[in-house]
């Protein structure tokens, strides 16, 4: 449940604000859009993003509670304990507001609807598709060679498209070989957890065939799912929804990372295709060079349906060049 809103920290005042306001890294903020634009993350995903060490993580994220920068939560487990989940707080939908010039209001915060995400039965749906995200950006951390260039929320992405398809997120990802040349692909992603009835899973790709006649644009669609064999049972659907316009490919965890050579594509045996080449394997040749975001990757505005920029997958540098050790201004 979450922390009474007093346990131990300081009260939200124009006093506490102007001592924040001098004292945030950038990182900080960094962190506080990433958590207003997926609403909710867990201390294992905010270090995958940002940090070399869980210990690093909870050292920072200690303090940005305290200030009321973030809220937290632990839900019940069957077994064992729960991670730390992060919600922004009240004192951080302050200064991200201010650096839009909204009120938090206009930002589209609400405490009790942050921290409703806490009973919300859809908690181990969302975090694990934010988990999708945070293991790839993890990935390009460590191996240096890949970039998870895009990562927008499933909220930002019913604004947007919502009226045709809602994915639980669109992604970009780019990878160099380690012989030579590199490969992209845009993607959105169906994060799957088995609850849903498959007709219904396999029904979504109508609104994605729709969004892509609108658009003219090929962009794959990922099903991420739990097991080999609710994946075989959704192949057994696909050929009869699947077209020329909405490539799809399955995955499930037990074949390793999303960016490793694990994705089937729909209606065929094999082989399995590692992320960065799915946009080579589209049919039509003609769509391989296409651009699935009728704007750049930094849009002079925020895209239409919500009045701030998406963040960027990949933190800014820690203070002093440390990425693996980030200052602590705020004092403890």
């Amino acid at each position: 449940m979450p922390e009474p809103a007093g346990a131990g920290r300081l009260a939200v005042t124009p006093g506490l604000l102007a001592v924040i306001a001098g004292r945030l890294t950038a990182r900080d903020r960094w962190l506080l859009a990433m958590l207003h634009e997926h609403r909710v993350l867990t201390t294992t995903q905010i270090t995958q993003l940002a940090f070399g060490t869980s210990r690093a993580a909870t050292a920072r994220m200690v303090i940005l509670h305290r200030y009321q920068l973030a809220d937290r939560f632990r839900p019940l487990a069957a077994a064992g304990s729960a991670p730390w989940h992060f919600v922004l707080g009240p004192a951080g939908a302050h200064v991200l507001a201010a650096q839009y010039g909204l009120t938090p209001g206009q930002l589209g915060y609400r405490r009790d609807r942050a921290l409703a995400a806490a009973l919300s039965p859809r908690l181990g749906h969302d975090t694990g598709a934010s988990g999708f995200f945070t293991a790839l950006a993890a990935r390009a951390r460590t191996a240096g060679n890949a970039r998870l260039a895009c990562w927008w929320s499933e909220h930002r992405c019913a604004a947007l498209w919502g009226d045709l398809a809602r994915p639980d997120g669109y992604g970009r990802w780019h990878e160099h070989a380690p012989g030579g040349g590199s490969g992209g692909t845009d993607f959105f992603l169906e994060y799957d957890t088995g609850a849903e009835d498959l007709p219904r899973l396999a029904a979504k790709l109508a609104g994605y065939q729709a969004l892509a006649g609108r658009t003219g644009i090929t962009t794959p669609v990922l099903f991420w799912l739990p097991g080999p064999r609710r994946e075989a049972a959704l192949h057994a659907r696909l050929p009869a929804v699947t077209g020329d316009l909405v490539p799809v490919f399955t995955a499930t965890p037990g074949t390793g990372g999303p960016a490793s050579p694990v994705w089937l594509p729909a209606g065929q045996p094999g082989p399995r295709l590692r992320l960065a080449s799915l946009a080579a394997a589209l049919r039509p040749p003609a769509a391989q060079a296409a651009v699935p975001l009728a704007w750049p990757p930094v849009p002079a505005g925020p895209p239409a349906g919500l009045p701030w920029h998406p963040p960027d997958p990949v933190p800014p540098p820690a203070p002093g060049n440390r990425p693996a050790r980030p200052a602590s201004p705020l004092p403890p």
